[in-house]
């Protein structure tokens, strides 16, 4: 099992000064130079532009690890003075707070949030993409992925997680903690469920058009191809150049499932933390996802966790 193939990212070079100790704000300094801004390479147009379908969904899924809910830097502070210091490396490394501040061209300060619930779990989405990019976001943007159904979600993070797993040839038991983020979307956003598309509407001939509508097909299922990212990227480059919202998709993972990547942060609306989900993988054995329910009460907040549910069900 590998992971699907992309368009490669130009490495950064960072900066090496033999024979001398830096101090954390040199080295903070000598990585904001190293790490200025390049130029992303778009990739070529398809000319293939899916249909709009007028979107207004109040409930989608996300699973988002845990641990990236919360910063893990006050914990490796031993001083307050040290945590200032690691603040400021931070800063200069950390692709949401670039973009932030306004030192990521290709995601501009403007299109992020500030002020809002969970504006800092929207914003590090597009900040901080995959190496190698995803289905419909570039290795220089990300996208807010998320799925219509909570088990199309699980299915999503099961197949990823094990790539992950297979690239390495990890063989031991890991139990995994995912957030589970609603949140809702409307507007304008290109679909690629149909299956059977119509005839384009044109002044063309009756051959010319079924020739169209064929091409037109081949590109919906090549930007569904589970093994490969190239056609759908391509495809979502075009459609963010002319402003699209985003993509609503069938789940490559999941059959009946459906999926959708929002292109923009303003358009993930009403984000709220719902019940942590425990993953259990194990090499040889089906994985588990185990719904952890977080109780409120006068001492704090306390876990309980909930009968187990495989990653087909909606639980």
């Amino acid at each position: 099992m590998s992971r699907p193939r992309t368009p490669r990212k130009r490495s950064i070079k960072r900066p090496r000064v033999p024979g001398r100790k830096l101090s954390l704000q040199a080295a903070a300094e000598e990585l904001r130079l190293a790490r200025a801004p390049a130029a992303p390479k778009l990739l070529p147009s398809t000319q293939y532009i899916p249909p709009t379908v007028d979107l207004d969904r109040l409930q989608t899924s996300r699973l988002l690890p845990a641990r990236y809910s919360d910063s893990v830097l006050t914990r490796i502070a031993d001083t307050s003075e040290d945590l200032q210091l690691i603040f400021a490396l931070d800063g200069v490394t950390n692709e949401r707070l670039l973009a932030e501040s306004n030192n990521r061209f290709w995601m501009p300060a403007r299109e992020l949030i500030s002020g809002l619930p969970y504006a800092r779990i929207i914003n590090a989405a597009f900040a901080h993409p995959h190496p190698q990019g995803a289905r419909f976001s570039t290795p220089y943007r990300g996208a807010w992925y998320a799925a219509f159904e909570l088990a199309t979600a699980k299915a999503e993070v099961l197949f990823h997680r094990s790539v992950q797993f297979a690239e390495i040839s990890w063989s031991e038991r890991e139990v995994l903690d995912y957030d589970h983020y609603h949140a809702e979307f409307s507007g304008g956003f290109h679909d690629l469920r149909e299956s059977e598309l119509p005839l384009p509407r044109t002044g063309l001939g009756e051959d010319t058009r079924e020739e169209r509508r064929d091409w037109e097909q081949a590109q919906r299922v090549a930007c569904l191809d589970p093994e490969s990212y190239i056609a759908s990227q391509q495809l979502a480059v075009e459609l963010l150049d002319g402003g699209a919202l985003g993509v609503v998709y069938p789940s490559v993972r999941r059959s009946g499932g459906t999926c959708l990547a929002c292109f923009r942060p303003g358009a993930v609306a009403n984000v709220r933390k719902r019940d942590l989900h425990r993953l259990t993988w194990l090499p040889d054995e089906p994985p588990t996802f185990r719904r952890i329910t977080r109780v409120e009460s006068g001492r704090g907040s306390l876990e309980a966790v909930k009968p187990a549910a495989n990653a087909g069900s909606g639980a």
